[in-house]
């Protein structure tokens, strides 16, 4: 007996598993990431209430006194121009105000040394309103911000552009700050001491 003629198989290939198949890691990572979103759509959204203070964009909860939450670098560049800071705010909305600090903001201000030294002793004037706020040491603007969107009854005194930007965010609350050594008054009507 001979042998038996083995016959070449003709364009063979190796088997690859299907791109669909669940064992491929990016299928895997689709049909998980579909399921997560098919939850998020299921379950209810969070609407925001309405501030019932605001009337348009204008806030009935501002008036005299003005309550006025005061930043660090604020105080320093109130201190650097020589501006009395009860006297100036009052001459930028011709009414009673009420400087008020949060503990972030003195914590703040204790931290800076005694370079900032006079801005201390003016943040523990009796003048001074001191807000206990809830946060247990955050980021002094963070305070300032969440105390403004909770509240909407503050006006925010702060040189820094940043936190200015923040604050144009939240609709009803105004933002003072210094311009041509003279306190100035964003977005409230009713300023009138406040140059144009």
């Amino acid at each position: 007996m001979g042998k038996a003629k083995k016959t070449r198989k003709f364009a063979v290939t190796k088997k690859v598993i299907s791109p669909k198949d669940m064992r491929v890691k990016s299928v895997a990572d689709a049909a998980k990431a579909k399921q997560v979103a098919k939850k998020k759509a299921e379950e209810p959204r969070q609407v925001e209430q309405a501030v019932s203070a605001l009337f348009f964009q204008y806030n009935t909860q501002l008036g005299p006194p003005y309550h006025i939450l005061v930043d660090t670098n604020f105080l320093n560049f109130s201190i650097r121009n020589k501006l009395d800071v009860v006297r100036s705010m009052m001459d930028c909305l011709l009414a009673k105000c009420i400087p008020c600090i949060t503990d972030c903001v003195m914590g703040e201000l204790e931290k800076l040394g005694g370079k900032y030294k006079v801005a201390l002793r003016l943040a523990k004037d009796p003048r001074f309103e001191r807000i206990p706020c809830s946060c247990k040491g955050c980021y002094a603007d963070d305070c300032i911000t969440q105390m403004a969107k909770q509240w909407r009854c503050f006006i925010v005194a702060t040189c820094d552009k940043e936190l200015r930007g923040r604050i144009r965010k939240i609709p009803g609350v105004p933002c003072m700050f210094i311009a041509n050594h003279r306190y100035t008054v964003e977005r409230m009507p009713e300023a009138f001491g406040a140059p144009r």
